[in-house]
């Protein structure tokens, strides 16, 4: 992929990736290569974590439209080689917090998507999407049970 035409983002908002889409089979063993070798990389790299993990739910049987998603993550990658962590040793060490979600982000069985990031300071020390447990019923249920876990992560840091 060096070398490749760049993308902005590393997922596209306008396509919504379902687990049966049509489209015929990728190879198994290569998506997972390409999922793995994405998941060891959201360590520095928390800008393709979701888009990674979203990703990682078609690893039983990917077809090629998932296989195209996860090369525009590598596209995505290519524009962006200079983003990254640093973590300076001189700053004030607060706790901070922030929460978001999708309301029915998932489009088969419609549970919403929960993300959290923390901050030591003005350092990312934390992050993770998760899609919720249960079906919301509202944009503020979703919006409450990302704060709640949120939190979770803040009191479990503090």
């Amino acid at each position: 992929m060096e070398g490749c035409k760049t993308v902005a983002t590393p997922l596209d908002n306008n396509k919504a990736l379902k687990e049966k889409d049509g489209s015929p089979k990728a190879d198994n063993s290569q998506f997972r290569s390409r999922i793995g070798s994405l998941l060891y990389l959201t360590a520095t790299r928390p800008d393709i974590m979701y888009a990674t993990s979203f990703l990682s739910r078609f690893m039983q049987n990917p077809s090629q439209i998932h296989y195209g998603a996860a090369k525009r993550v590598l596209r995505y990658l290519e524009g962006t080689i200079q983003y990254g962590l640093f973590y300076p040793n001189n700053k004030k060490l607060s706790l901070k917090g922030y929460s978001n979600s999708d309301y029915a982000g998932n489009i088969d069985d419609r549970k919403s998507i929960s993300g959290s990031c923390q901050f030591l300071g003005d350092c990312l020390v934390s992050w993770f999407p998760k899609k919720q447990n249960c079906v919301s019923f509202s944009t503020t249920e979703a919006e409450y049970i990302s704060a709640a876990f949120c939190c979770t992560q803040l009191l479990w840091m503090k």
